[in-house]
């Protein structure tokens, strides 16, 4: 739980930093262009006092010249420039097409209309002209950058993440490979020893029945120490029938709990109804899934499975009487490291998901969950050539 809200916190913090910048840049972005705007208002109006002049007074003498420059020295705010009724003197800046050329600048002449209003030129007391125009290339482009600024930091952002992301799953996942296959090894020596006592105590004429529960003690040692030395390797799929797998698995349980908790099975499956099974890894699933239920009911409760088809696919609801679940805990239940025990390691529901999508090719996820109430698991498997071709897929 503990690991899980602080990778809930790193996540916290990476957007935060990307919104902060965000806003610092689109702040600031705004803030040139204003300042820009404005600076291009300004440059308007000495155009158009410049303009001015050249049409109304032909001896400027020595400011002849620089009256010329501040006209020519725009190239690239767009202007037009109109008679009193609105007709169409002069314009620059502004590339016609070949066609439609007449059309076009009056489309342009529409959209300064809306944009800015016009500097009047008064020629003389008859005679007025009115300069338009409209923000220049650069103007216009400086506006967009925000947009594509935040869009750069938020794809760099969302890479950053799914790479962070997929290396500490591979690195979990060869921490778990390697933790499972250690396990089975540090398993497998004293399973073995057992079965030597096991022999010994049967030649000192042991009750019988004792030694018939310990043998059973013992093969469920070396199928768990089976289970954790197939972790990581290559899914080994053979034809299952997966109701007699089911109902083995819930006899085993039913001996193994309280007689407060109540098992039912129930079977809408065709007779030997035949599913591509990694068996030892799926009872593990089965199991993990119940012994979950269990400690959800405290020990009390009842535990009803079902198994149906839909379509091609062959469904097992395990729906307890426990607890249940909020919402926030339904979306994170199935995380690396999410426990809602206070010692529990929260790898337990990953690693049966991770065995029911990746070596089964099915999927495994919650169907409802009613604080109070309790929950249902649903496992979903394909049939033989569903999951043939998932296999070669990948």
């Amino acid at each position: 739980m503990k690991l899980y809200n602080k990778e809930k916190l790193w996540k916290f913090l990476l957007f935060l930093g990307a919104g902060v910048i965000s806003v610092f840049s689109l702040f600031y972005t705004n803030w040139l262009t204003q300042e820009l705007r404005t600076e291009e208002e300004k440059k308007m109006e000495v155009w158009a006092e410049a303009n001015r002049l050249l049409v109304t007074d032909g001896e400027l003498g020595p400011a002849f010249n620089l009256v010329l420059d501040i006209l020519r020295i725009n190239t690239t705010i767009p202007i037009i420039i109109t008679d009193d009724r609105n007709n169409i003197i002069l314009h620059r800046n502004i590339s016609l097409p070949e066609k439609n050329s007449e059309q076009f600048l009056e489309n342009i002449f529409n959209e300064m209309k809306e944009e800015y209003k016009p500097f009047p030129v008064h020629l003389s007391e008859t005679e007025t002209q009115y300069i338009y125009y409209k923000d220049s290339v650069l103007l216009k482009e400086l506006n967009l950058f925000p947009i594509i600024q935040l869009m750069v930091v938020f794809v760099f952002m969302a890479v950053a993440y799914l790479a962070f992301s997929a290396a500490r799953r591979w690195e979990q996942d060869q921490v778990w490979v390697g933790m499972a296959r250690e396990t089975a090894h540090q398993l497998g020596t004293p399973t073995s020893s057992l079965l030597g006592w096991m022999d010994v105590l049967q030649m000192k004429n042991m009750d019988p029945a004792l030694i018939v529960e310990m043998k059973k003690d013992i093969q469920r040692l070396q199928i768990i120490t089976d289970r954790f030395s197939k972790i990581g390797s290559k899914p080994d799929l053979t034809s299952e029938d997966v109701s007699e797998v089911v109902d083995k698995m819930v006899e085993y349980l039913r001996r193994r709990s309280s007689n407060l908790i109540k098992f039912t099975l129930v079977n809408h499956m065709q007779p030997n109804s035949q599913v591509p099974l990694g068996r030892p890894l799926f009872e593990w699933v089965i199991e993990n899934l119940c012994k979950n239920a269990i400690d959800a009911m405290e020990g009390e409760g009842s535990i009803h499975i079902r198994l149906f088809e839909h379509k091609n696919d062959v469904c097992i609801d395990i729906r307890d009487t426990g607890k249940g679940m909020s919402k926030s805990v339904q979306n994170t239940v199935f995380k690396p490291g999410f426990s809602t025990k206070p010692k529990g390691w929260g790898l337990g529901l990953t690693l049966a998901q991770r065995i029911i999508e990746q070596y089964h090719g099915g999927r495994l996820f919650i169907v409802e969950s009613t604080p109070g109430k309790g929950t249902t698991f649903r496992i979903m498997l394909p049939g033989s050539k569903s999951i043939e071709h998932n296999f070669k897929r990948r």
